[in-house]
């Protein structure tokens, strides 16, 4: 923490982010591993120096290591109030739920995460709605050594709570009963509370 700390106060992030468009793969995956650990002190310098954009376009990398870092970060920014609204603003939602269906669990992990903290918000809600984030969330609910399974659950409550998502999700209450006898606790949580939202009636 205070490493990131001192990268923070030495003004270092506008640089870090420009070299993204610049370095070579390796010197990129340092830079993206950098600003993750910086973004969980703050995330101001980043969003103003315009990560999200460049963000956006290292989620469809060659490389796993960069696609999946790259999601990372950008989950970093979706903690962040500000930068769940750039997320929505720069249309990086499509390209996150693009990457459910990502043959490397990790990218599948990173971009679940990213999605679930830019849901949070209505406008994030609407745009994966929008994007068909349902049907791949979905698989990875049903997936079975998904890594992604726990985010990808708490995104779909999420979506469940706008009448049109709810309405989709009502047909699929099914995939979500195995994760109630789930080894981990917070899965069978996360579980129970999906099919309560979804089940739920105004």
């Amino acid at each position: 923490p205070a490493g990131a700390v001192g990268i923070l106060h030495a003004g270092l992030i506008p640089s870090l982010v420009f070299k993204l468009k610049t370095e070579l793969d390796e010197i990129q995956e340092l830079i993206l591993d950098t600003l993750t650990n910086c973004l969980c002190v703050e995330a101001f310098e980043a969003l103003a120096s315009g990560a999200v954009t460049i963000l956006k376009q290292k989620l469809t990398h060659s490389s796993v290591a960069i696609r999946s870092k790259a999601a990372r970060v950008l989950l970093g920014i979706s903690t962040h109030p500000e930068g769940k609204n750039m997320v929505c603003e720069e249309d990086v939602i499509p390209v996150l739920v693009s990457l459910l269906e990502d043959t490397e669990p990790e990218v599948q992990a990173s971009a679940t995460g990213a999605l679930m903290f830019a849901t949070v918000t209505p406008q994030g809600k609407y745009s994966a709605l929008g994007a068909e984030a349902i049907p791949p969330l979905l698989k990875l609910v049903a997936g079975e050594t998904s890594k992604a399974r726990l985010s990808a659950i708490k995104t779909l409550t999420m979506l469940a709570e706008l009448p049109e998502g709810r309405k989709t999700l009502l047909d699929h209450v099914d995939t979500f009963q195995p994760c109630l006898n789930d080894p981990s606790e917070a899965v069978r949580r996360a579980a129970k509370i999906a099919i309560h939202v979804i089940k739920w009636k105004p």
